[in-house]
């Protein structure tokens, strides 16, 4: 990983070179051992990569689906070796935005004129209206939302390789400058800059490298449905249906034979403090409206039964769009694995989860299970 953050003189490519040759030893692994490549960004061609890291002709498949790149990436990868298609795959996301919300052109998601005349398009009024009625729907107070940011802080602020490793209070959250009710500015994160590799290989070959395998058990993608109303939608069916998260995490958890019960840690789209409440729920980590009793009572911290965004997630390191779902699967292996680079869960956990979601409506969810391999 390349840290997240400004970089100044320092480019997307010189990034995501440094994150695939850090991966690469890791692995101890060369270029030439790698059959395929996949990578995402926003901002850049991914697979002008090859120039930096080695002309070996191998097909490099390039992702582009907004936050939720890095997700949808890594199971391309993992499709690729199912299919026994290649042995060994990078995965890399990486992007360097400037400072800023970013600048969406509708007419490149298939919106007419209209839409960015009602305001959706600034998707901080997006996310701020979802999590107004969520909020509403299931009786939570506001004040719930100055919680999620200071976990994100505290654990990013134990963790060497986040952004933001300042210590909030809950009166510094809640008298920030408000941006959209009922969200002010420490409960979004910022997009900047930095890069994500990992290495993944087919069974037989991590058995002989690692120490400390990780299994991916499963990665799914899904898109949105009728009557889902999701970020970038231009219409919104009377029958409201199922969000593209809901599906997604269900189909992983099941074809990795495991209940939510069973994720240890997890590492969930917190591109504000609503989103992560509401992707608690969606993903069937909780039911909804419990989120206030898990947050008060500890057992979403790092010592506690389910602990999320062990990294401060989104919140804490920002995002740059092609790298931040690779960065949870960085921090959930690091955490099975028992090394993690800040905060460590106890009790040597086994089962990892992460989840991204991008516009316009496209969620992936991955399962991660440590230790001996089936």
């Amino acid at each position: 990983m390349h840290r997240f953050g400004r970089h100044e003189g320092v480019s997307s490519l010189d990034m995501a070179q440094y994150a695939v040759r850090e991966a690469l030893d890791d692995a101890e692994l060369k270029w030439s051992d790698v059959d395929l490549a996949v990578g995402g960004s926003n901002t850049a061609k991914p697979d002008s990569l090859v120039g930096r890291t080695g002309l070996s002709g191998i097909p490099f498949v390039s992702v582009r689906n907004g936050c939720a790149t890095g997700g949808v990436a890594l199971a391309t990868a993992g499709w690729a070796l199912r299919a026994r298609a290649a042995d060994v795959v990078v995965v890399v996301g990486f992007d360097k935005h400037p400072r800023g919300a970013f600048n969406s052109d509708a007419q490149a998601y298939g919106l007419g004129e209209w839409y960015p005349r009602s305001g959706l398009m600034v998707t901080t009024q997006y996310f701020a209206m979802r999590t107004r009625r969520y909020l509403h729907d299931h009786e939570l107070p506001d004040d719930i939302l100055a919680g999620v940011a200071l976990r994100a802080s505290a654990n990013g602020a134990a963790h060497p390789l986040a952004w933001r490793r300042t210590p909030l209070t809950s009166a510094e959250v809640l008298a920030a400058p408000m941006v959209s009710d009922p969200l002010t500015s420490l409960m979004f994160c910022q997009p900047n800059e930095g890069a994500v590799a990992l290495v993944v290989t087919r069974r037989e070959l991590v058995q002989q490298r690692s120490q400390s395998p990780v299994r991916l058990a499963a990665a799914t993608v899904r898109t949105r449905g009728v009557g889902s109303f999701e970020v970038y939608s231009q219409w919104l069916s009377p029958r409201r249906g199922g969000s593209p998260s809901v599906q997604a995490a269900a189909r992983a958890l099941h074809s990795a034979g495991i209940t939510a019960r069973d994720v240890q840690v997890a590492q969930l789209q917190d591109t504000d403090c609503g989103s992560e409440l509401i992707h608690m729920a969606e993903t069937g980590l909780c039911a909804d409206g419990e989120q206030a009793d898990l947050l008060t009572s500890g057992a979403t911290e790092v010592d506690g039964r389910i602990a999320i965004n062990t990294d401060g997630g989104c919140l804490a390191n920002g995002e740059p769009i092609g790298a931040s779902g690779l960065r949870q699967v960085h921090e959930v292996v690091r955490q099975l694995q028992n090394r993690a680079p800040g905060r460590q869960v106890g009790g040597h956990p086994r089962v990892g989860f992460t989840h991204v979601y991008g516009a316009p409506g496209v969620s992936a969810c991955t399962v991660l299970i440590g230790g001996d391999l089936p």
